[in-house]
């Protein structure tokens, strides 16, 4: 087979298999024995300038960030999400969020199981205080109970700021706490210029916003893609229960159905494997199942399969599924829509596999393979 290498310099020919394989073996021992990313440096291709302004812009912001002084004293809460024993990634990244603004950093713990998650939060590098809300209402972040909970820990701790991760259940719960403390919340941030200007993407992620907040109290969702994770080990800080908040008791947790794969979690793994509407059927999922597992990593999938009925809505990744930022981000039989882009733009390298080259796709894509992905795929996978 036969395939061009899309990118700023002049199309190649190169054997696809072999080329993407030798790629695939490059990153995986690169990450395995060092921890980066591929040493490989191609630029973006320059037909997308919406998102190469919208990169470059976050590269502008962060050094502000990094510049701006601040020496107003803050405080700042974040709810913690776990898994009972362990702090989460998107928490850690909004932790690092938090200490860009500046100022005593609590965490804030729910569950009546959640003690060792309390203890995990102490150790977390930054945070000086942690709360733990162990009564069983807590349990299932029922959004009714934490918003008062939220008020109750600010009022009693008056902090400047409150910070979540953005997930389905901060989108809940936020924007009622906001309405109980009269303030306008923030959703989404991406960087910190100081205590009242954050930055966050607008219009599917082609432009950022800067939003300037007079409120007293900020209440903001983090987006984890946009913050490095903060180191879980180092810090010592002391445990309290956190104060009492009347019981609403409006809304009560009937059931959850949690889905188990042995594969990782598609938000937070370093690998994942994209199909889009290309693949013409959930079936023909089977083969990137395959790669995902050759390579350690997750499946995907774009809205148009999603919507088609390929695959289970968990697995549809954009602007309305999940925001994935992982090392390697694998796109067969995706052309690009802008609300894909938008859910996984910001991954560290993108390797699109596409027989159109006019796909949207390849506009982003660090490495392009225009190719049939039925021979492609299954091909990669027996080399790698």
């Amino acid at each position: 087979m036969n395939a061009q290498l899309t990118s700023e310099e002049p199309k190649k020919h190169l054997n696809s298999s072999d080329t993407l394989v030798e790629l695939f073996k490059l990153f995986d021992r690169q990450v395995s024995t060092a921890g980066t990313l591929l040493s490989l440096v191609i630029a973006r291709s320059t037909l997308n300038k919406s998102l190469r302004i919208d990169m470059l812009a976050r590269q502008i912001i962060r050094r502000v960030a990094t510049q701006t002084p601040r020496s107003v004293a803050m405080s700042t809460l974040v709810v913690a999400e776990h898994n009972q024993s362990q702090i989460s990634g998107p928490t850690l990244a909004t932790v690092s969020a938090a200490s860009q603004i500046g100022g005593d950093i609590t965490v804030l713990v729910l569950g009546s199981q959640a003690g060792p998650a309390a203890e995990a939060a102490a150790k977390v590098a930054g945070v000086k205080s942690v709360l733990h809300a162990a009564d069983a209402k807590y349990d299932h972040y029922v959004a009714e109970e934490v918003a008062e909970l939220l008020v109750a820990a600010q009022k009693a701790g008056n902090y400047s700021h409150v910070l979540a991760p953005s997930s389905n259940a901060s989108k809940n719960y936020l924007p009622r706490a906001g309405a109980k403390l009269d303030v306008a919340p923030i959703s989404d941030i991406v960087a910190v210029a100081d205590k009242d200007t954050f930055f966050r993407p607008t219009y599917a992620g082609n432009a950022i916003a800067q939003i300037k907040s007079k409120d007293a109290v900020k209440l903001i969702t983090v987006r984890p893609t946009g913050f490095e994770k903060a180191a879980a080990e180092g810090g010592s800080a002391s445990v309290s229960p956190a104060p009492e908040a009347p019981t609403v008791g409006k809304t009560s947790f009937v059931s959850e159905e949690v889905s188990k794969s042995e594969r990782p979690d598609l938000a937070s793994a370093r690998v994942v494997i994209s199909g889009g509407r290309g693949l013409k059927s959930g079936e023909n999922f089977e083969m990137l199942y395959k790669l995902a597992d050759k390579l350690g990593g997750a499946v995907g999938a774009s809205r148009a399969a999603v919507d088609a009925g390929f695959v289970p809505n968990e697995l549809q990744v954009g602007q309305t599924g999940k925001v994935v930022a992982p090392e390697l981000y694998v796109a067969a039989g995706i052309s690009g829509a802008i609300q894909h882009l938008a859910g996984m733009k910001d991954s560290k390298t993108i390797v699109a596999i596409n027989k159109d080259e006019e796909a949207p796709i390849f506009q982003v894509a660090d490495y392009g393979l225009v190719d049939d992905l039925f021979t492609a795929v299954p091909e990669l996978t027996e080399k790698i």
